[in-house]
């Protein structure tokens, strides 16, 4: 947790400094509001909640053959409280029926209303609509809190892990977009972890599916490259071919799917592939806007124009950013981008957004697996007092808050032990400094200041410790 916090503090520092402001919003959200914003793969990753009390009294087999009316697909508040689940009530479960003609998804829908938080981009999305008249746009915040998915857990995929969110809701200016990728460089540089931010824009992925004659299959196509680091092209073209993609539109996005070289290169491929669309044209010219700023603004990590990224959620309208660790393959640990017509969906249309995420697990990881973390953080304890006894206890406490006003995190040992036992207390917690204040240093006015790291030793006058502990 300190190594977590030293993550937190620095990403949270960075926030308030661009102006943003914190909000938090609830682990549970109705289904309602997560169903169908994250795709296909999205919503079946989603934490799904039993109604309380009896919540299979109406439920029968015949609600989960397809055809039947999915009641609690329809966004419904909470009910009035409801009695509590007995073991009768319980038991016996329905039969699931296994002919082909069962709907699981609608059967689920009749037990469960609610579901844990997949993000933290949706909830935000039903907090601003819900709070729209209280709220100064643009709306700038950040949010730091738990999200979960029901994933396998692997190598830098987790069930529960903490997501760090910054948005500006209001305004469709691509100083946003700039905006953010400073703060993911100022944050990865802070931490000293050394990242490539990958940048794209959907409206130039919506272009490219015109251009090969399949702009009703853009979601298809985004779920499929998506996957290309990891599956390889070959299975990508094989999944797009299961997606209903035709041959003829496979082989025409083979160009872009292998597009390599410089940013000017891609950008004169580009031009020529997408002239006709008009979509892909104005992504195309979002894109450059933004990449000269950052070339002016001195990014200090590697920024790069992929035209592969796709970011397979669904509500991503424009610009698209990706970060990933360099020369480790632990996925991304930061993405996100524009996202314009999300409050949409909950009954405020035409409010730009866009916004970017941490993964606070896997940069932890990553920095555990560099060896990042500076050790000076591996101890809350700057200070030990040595307990010698009753008189030196009362001696000491007095020091001890004055050290505690000046700010340096210090604790006293809680019993007059052989002190070598308290010696390796302060070596095991890593204690930088151990204060010896005996019945000679109570009658000076004087401590023994020791540096555990170095060994060295000084007598300093109480009144001057702070100045010593650096």
């Amino acid at each position: 947790m300190v190594r977590r916090n030293y993550i937190f503090d620095t990403i949270r520092e960075v926030f308030l400094r661009f102006g943003y402001q914190p909000i938090e919003t609830p682990a549970m959200e109705n289904l309602s509001t997560l169903l169908g914003k994250y795709g296909e793969e999205g919503d079946k990753l989603l934490f799904r909640i039993l109604n309380s009390g009896d919540y299979l009294k109406n439920v029968t087999e015949a609600q989960g053959h397809k055809g039947t009316e999915a009641q609690g697909h329809k966004g419904t508040e909470d009910a009035s409280p409801q009695s509590p689940v007995t073991s009768h009530q319980l038991a016996p479960l329905p039969l699931v029926p296994r002919s082909s003609s069962f709907d699981l998804n609608q059967f689920t829908q009749q037990i469960s209303e609610k579901g844990l938080r997949y993000d933290l981009t949706v909830p935000l999305a039903r907090f601003v609509v819900q709070h729209q008249h209280e709220l100064t746009f643009p709306f700038k915040r950040y949010q730091i809190q738990p999200v979960w998915r029901a994933d396998r857990p692997q190598k830098g995929r987790y069930r529960e892990f903490y997501q760090c969110d910054v948005d500006v809701i209001g305004t469709n200016s691509l100083l946003c977009e700039v905006e953010l990728i400073q703060i993911i460089d100022e944050i990865f540089s802070r931490l000293n972890l050394p990242v490539v931010i990958r940048v794209n824009n959907r409206k130039i992925l919506t272009g490219i599916a015109e251009t090969i004659g399949a702009s009703e299959k853009l979601t298809d196509i985004t779920l499929a490259i998506d996957k290309l680091d990891k599956i390889g092209l070959q299975q990508v073209n094989e999944e797009l071919a299961v997606r209903g993609l035709s041959a003829e539109s496979i082989e025409r996005l083979q160009p872009v799917l292998t597009l390599e070289g410089k940013i000017k290169e891609k950008k004169g491929f580009l031009e020529q592939l997408l002239v006709g669309s008009e979509t892909g044209i104005r992504g195309l010219e979002e894109l450059c806007h933004v990449l000269k700023y950052l070339k002016s603004l001195e990014v200090r990590n590697k920024f790069e124009f992929d035209v592969r990224l796709a970011r397979g959620l669904n509500y991503y309208t424009g610009i698209i950013i990706e970060v990933m660790a360099s020369g480790l393959s632990i996925g991304s640990l930061c993405g996100g981008g524009r996202y314009d017509d999300l409050t949409g969906i909950f009954g405020l249309p035409g409010l730009f957004a866009t916004g970017v995420s941490f993964g606070a697990d896997r940069i932890y990881d990553v920095m555990m697996a560099l060896k990042l973390f500076p050790d000076t953080i591996r101890s809350t304890t700057r200070v030990l007092f040595v307990n010698f006894g009753e008189e030196e206890e009362r001696f000491s406490m007095q020091v001890l808050k004055k050290i505690r006003e000046a700010g340096i995190p210090a604790e006293i040992y809680p019993e007059p032990v052989k002190l070598k036992k308290q010696l390796d207390y302060a070596n095991r917690k890593e204690v930088q400094y151990v204060v010896l204040a005996g019945k000679e240093e109570i009658l000076s006015g004087k401590v023994t200041l020791k540096n555990m790291k170095t060994g060295e030793q000084q007598t300093v006058l109480t009144d001057k410790l702070t100045k010593y502990i650096i």
